[in-house]
């Protein structure tokens, strides 16, 4: 058993995480840790390295769906308060890595700072948006980041200019770190012009996502020159339903989770739908979604 140095109450063993992610659905963490501070998060990632302990960081589990069996090793979520502070001075917006996404839009906004207001709608935290360099509206979070401070899992802190970390489609160079803020360099602009603007693509994007109540994921990221949920829908897969795991009507590349819904159910609609698109279309469906 692993020894945890102190920090037993910190880390709870056997945690489920369905209730942590969107979905709802997946089995549990072997160790699962709510660190309070940056000191409290070094400590237990160092104990956790020196044991040789494998370690996930779970945002909001928006876009995560964890297996039946569950996660080996130990999860961190950044979810306290301490992790979450948005503060902005000029145009520089500074985030913790735990805040929401849309949270810095709607206070960058209300600032009159322009630039992140296209990735309006998009869940999670800013730590998993920029790890996945989440996009919208010929935009990305990438071209807006002016440093971003991390903690590599041997427990060290650094923080990383522009210049040292890489966007690409969908992808950064950071996977392999805990971010523990990152700010922003936006532009200014007028808030009332700016409010119309986010309300605007908010209206768009809610539209083409399944309704508020469902509990749903994006599956896949966009092929070049079209959307995933185009080629889902050519393939004519809307609706398909395996086990609790069903192909929304509203957005050909949401899977929408009833209240019966396994991860196995999940996985095997994924498969079903790249397999039927490859074979009709031709199109390898690359995976958006992170599967634990």
């Amino acid at each position: 058993m692993p020894q945890w140095k102190g920090l037993e109450r910190t880390i709870r063993a056997n945690e489920p995480l369905a209730m942590h992610t969107w979905l709802g659905v997946g089995g549990p963490a072997e160790f699962y840790a709510e660190p309070r501070n940056a000191d409290e998060l070094a400590d237990i990632v160092r104990c956790a390295y020196e044991q040789g302990i494998p370690i996930r960081v779970l945002g909001s589990g928006s876009n995560i769906l964890i297996r039946d069996e569950g996660v080996p090793g130990l999860v961190i979520q950044l979810s306290h308060p301490y992790f979450a502070d948005v503060t902005i001075d000029g145009n520089i917006v500074s985030a913790g890595g735990g805040a929401s996404l849309s949270r810095v839009i709607t206070t960058a906004v209300h600032e009159g700072l322009a630039g992140l207001e296209v990735l309006t709608a998009i869940p999670g935290t800013i730590g998993g948006a920029l790890k996945g360099n989440v996009g919208a509206h010929g935009g990305d979070i990438g071209q807006w980041v002016k440093e971003v401070t991390v903690l590599d899992y041997t427990g060290q802190l650094s923080v990383k200019d522009r210049t040292e970390v890489v966007f690409g489609y969908r992808r950064s160079s950071l996977d392999d770190l805990i971010i523990l803020q990152a700010k922003f360099e936006l532009e200014p602009e007028d808030p009332h012009e700016l409010a119309r603007r986010l309300q605007k693509l908010w209206i768009v994007r809610k539209a083409a996502q399944p309704m508020g109540h469902q509990a749903s994921v994006r599956v896949f990221r966009d092929p070049r020159g079209t959307t995933a949920a185009e080629v889902v829908e050519a393939a004519g897969l809307k609706g398909t339903r395996i086990g609790g795991a069903v192909v929304s009507e509203r957005n050909a590349n949401f899977i929408v989770t009833e209240p019966n819904c396994t991860t196995t159910d999940m996985l095997r609609l994924i498969d079903t739908i790249r397999t039927q698109v490859l074979n009709r279309l031709g199109v390898n469906l690359e995976l958006d979604l992170e599967i634990w």
